[in-house]
């Protein structure tokens, strides 16, 4: 099987899984907004003084992204951005594809947290973001241990990541998408 081939059909097996399957927009909007809670909720047991980080931040946005790698990648899901002096909230997808010494198949809650409004807005309305990623991690149940060893490079933010459900080792290059859902929003 070609690479490209695999990794462009586990994005795509990755962007459609989750929230898709409720009955209509409105519940597609709740079901993401509770599992944001959740996983915000999650972040903020496992290092208290992001809750802090949040509330005091223009925006910040959540994704849970479901992935497979060796050597190469490909992982996406679904999340949204939020504008906290608005409340505006943005339905949002993402995918990325990864090379490097890496493997394994993982779930993962991804938080970005923006240092300005710049940030947030060129985030939604541009949402291309490029940079380099290592990690040990596994994670069962919805319980983390390890964690990333390096960053997404997200203009104007900072990233946090979760390991829901899964193993990750190694080191990779990545590329990653992130862009509007449409019908969502």
């Amino acid at each position: 099987m070609r690479p490209n081939f695999f990794i462009a059909a586990v994005t795509t097996l990755a962007v459609l899984a989750g929230p898709a399957f409720a009955a209509d927009k409105a519940a597609q909007q709740a079901e993401i907004r509770k599992a944001t809670q959740v996983a915000l909720d999650k972040f903020y047991k496992a290092q208290p003084t992001l809750k802090g980080e949040v509330e005091a931040a223009p925006g910040y946005a959540v994704f849970t992204t479901y992935g497979l790698t060796f050597i190469v990648g490909g992982s996406g899901g679904g999340g949204l951005a939020h504008d906290a002096k608005s409340g505006k909230d943005t339905f949002m997808k993402m995918a990325q594809a990864s090379a490097g010494l890496q493997a394994g198949v993982a779930q993962n809650d991804v938080l970005i947290v923006f240092k300005s409004k710049k940030g947030l807005d060129n985030f939604v309305n541009k949402g291309w973001e490029f940079g380099g990623q290592g990690a040990v991690a596994a994670g069962a149940a919805g319980h983390s241990a390890g964690g990333g060893a390096g960053q997404q490079e997200i203009a104007e933010a900072k990233t946090y990541s979760l390991t829901k459900n899964g193993l990750e080792v190694g080191a990779a290059l990545t590329g990653t998408k992130f862009w509007k859902e449409k019908g969502m929003n």
